[in-house]
């Protein structure tokens, strides 16, 4: 089992003497309402059962060390508690230590040094969010290390956003952290951003599965477009409220944008309100099919989130339009679409059963092909949120 090798590589780096715990939090694939999250609008993410392990051991003093199993070359990299970089590690420290800081900013401070081991099998820059798993990860651990049980789950995904906005400088929205920390076992969380009022709704794939393909297209979000589609979206709803009483894209219907968007006054900016506001509505129809046991309409919902994600946002790239139009082109596939950020990352595609070995085999070579290097794939379970092993 994974983390038994974690503490393993724990015991020959630090030595096994202690109170040694061990914690294991998710990655998150969003099975539809993409770039609604900042936007007020609803997504519908669920926790999978790949993700990062930890093991983890309070100190005596405030040094803090950190080791990586993905990224040994580095070795371990020794810090304090007192040396806080705002996200200028040029490692992947400035997550954990994002996160303690965070603490530490919210009155629940982190009173002694720590020595940490991490391995994750979640892709890197795949998007299905690594980086947030790491966050919850170091929460979870934290409120157990120093008894902080005020804290609910909520607050470790509030906390790991306030850490990727302020520490790490991603103005990435709650929906990543929210789904890290709050997954449930084969279901999906409905979610309103903007009140984290949230259901968790079955996903009942009877006869299919749902297949992630990573693009192998690797992305930063920090240095990405995706600060400048939220800098759009901010613009086109304060050029919205000259004329509408709202608070975000999100309390709009698509037959209420048509009636104000006319007050936008550049036409990127409409399309990226446009698809806001459309693909907010997806997804509440979508999860209304999915509860209504309509999995071919929730496929097309997907599909149509895709094309609006590739012409309205301009989000996607060649890598992922190849790996979505040859899922299209598939027998078997109930829908597909990108999944994450964009500018890389991943797809999600409902399959049929009898159709898995002939999708992958079929996209794969089709990607091959057309981008000159292979995709992966991975077919996957739903799993619970972030939580304490032992």
């Amino acid at each position: 089992m994974m983390i038994n090798e974690v503490l393993e590589c724990f015991k020959k780096l630090y030595g096994g003497e202690g109170d040694i715990r061990s914690y294991f939090s998710p990655g998150r694939v969003n099975l539809i309402g993409e770039h609604t999250d900042y936007n007020g609008g609803h997504v519908f993410p669920c926790a999978l059962t790949i993700g990062t392990y930890m093991a983890a051991r309070r100190r005596d003093d405030r040094k803090l060390r950190f080791y990586s199993m993905n990224f040994k070359k580095v070795g371990v990299v020794e810090s304090s508690l007192d040396d806080f970089s705002l996200g200028e590690e040029g490692n992947w420290t400035a997550y954990p230590k994002g996160v303690m800081w965070t603490f530490g900013e919210k009155k629940h401070p982190v009173l002694s040094g720590m020595d940490i081991v991490v391995y994750g099998n979640i892709p890197n820059g795949s998007g299905l969010s690594s980086s947030a798993s790491l966050e919850v990860l170091t929460g979870v651990m934290l409120k157990d290390m120093f008894g902080y049980d005020d804290l609910t789950m909520v607050d470790l995904a509030k906390y790991g956003q306030y850490s990727e906005n302020h520490y790490n400088h991603v103005n990435c929205g709650i929906m990543d952290q929210f789904a890290v920390a709050m997954g449930k076992k084969d279901n999906a969380i409905f979610l309103d951003t903007a009140t984290l009022d949230y259901t968790y709704a079955p996903i009942r794939l009877d006869d299919a599965k749902i297949v992630i393909a990573s693009s192998n297209k690797k992305r930063g979000l920090g240095s990405s477009a995706y600060n400048t589609r939220r800098s759009e979206c901010e613009t086109a709803l304060a050029e919205i409220q000259k004329v509408r009483n709202i608070r975000s894209l999100g309390e709009l219907t698509p037959a209420e944008f048509e009636e104000v968007k006319n007050a936008i006054k550049d036409p990127v900016r409409v399309k990226r309100a446009k698809h806001a506001v459309y693909e907010n509505a997806r997804t509440i129809e979508a999860v209304r099919d999915l509860q209504a046991g309509d999995i071919a309409a929730f496929g097309k919902l997907m599909n149509a989130s895709h094309v609006s994600l590739r012409d309205d946002y301009e989000v996607t790239g060649k890598e992922l339009d190849t790996l979505v139009e040859a899922a299209w082109a598939c027998d078997g596939v109930i829908g597909s679409r990108m999944t994450g950020a964009g500018f890389g990352g991943c797809t999600v595609s409902i399959v049929k059963n009898d159709a898995v070995d002939r999708f992958i085999e079929s996209v794969g070579k089709k990607y091959l092909e057309t981008i000159g290097y292979a995709a992966d794939f991975y077919v996957v379970s739903i799993g619970d949120g972030a939580h304490r092993l032992a």
